[in-house]
């Protein structure tokens, strides 16, 4: 049975990027998503890997992208998120999505957990996280932690995991 994690940074007004970049450093942050994601799968769209700008090591990366002709060494380019799954599925079955926006939104109804950092701050940009429908997706966990030399912002990690549905008789 595989897992799919979302994992994602956002701000208090959801916004997780501008001009394709991130708003903020949380070294905690880094580590935390470098510590889930490790020997695993991740899945993210091209700009967000463009974003990123090489092969995250240690770690298959499956890049969406429409574009027939692109490629990149050290990734495998799926041509959309089921074909970018059915990939992942045959490696390991615990499979994480990194963004972006577009990706999240697609993955939103499949995924069965959200490994989430807020930060406590709001920001303007151009790229948000979907709303999270809390009548299908339940807080299991957060950890709030106070901005320090390494982190800016405070920030919190939260987890969410997606309620059971009960089964109708």
């Amino acid at each position: 049975m595989n897992m799919i994690t979302l994992v994602v940074a956002k701000s208090d007004n959801d916004l997780i990027g501008a001009n394709n970049k991130l708003l903020w450093h949380l070294s905690d942050d880094l580590r935390r998503f470098k510590k889930i994601t490790t020997g695993h799968p991740i899945i993210m769209g091209r700009k967000t890997f463009d974003s990123v700008g090489k092969p995250l090591p240690n770690r298959t990366n499956i890049i969406i992208t429409r574009n027939q002709n692109w490629s990149s060494q050290g990734v495998i380019v799926a041509n959309s998120l089921e074909n970018a799954f059915e990939i992942a599925q045959k490696i390991n079955s615990e499979i994480f999505i990194i963004g972006g926006g577009k990706v999240y939104e697609q993955s939103m109804e499949i995924a069965d957990v959200i490994e989430m950092t807020e930060v406590h701050q709001t920001f303007e940009g151009d790229t948000y996280f979907p709303t999270i429908d809390l009548s299908i997706w339940k807080e299991v966990s957060r950890e709030r932690f106070k901005k320090d030399e390494r982190n800016e912002y405070d920030y919190s990690f939260v987890r969410y995991e997606k309620k059971i549905m009960p089964s109708i008789h």
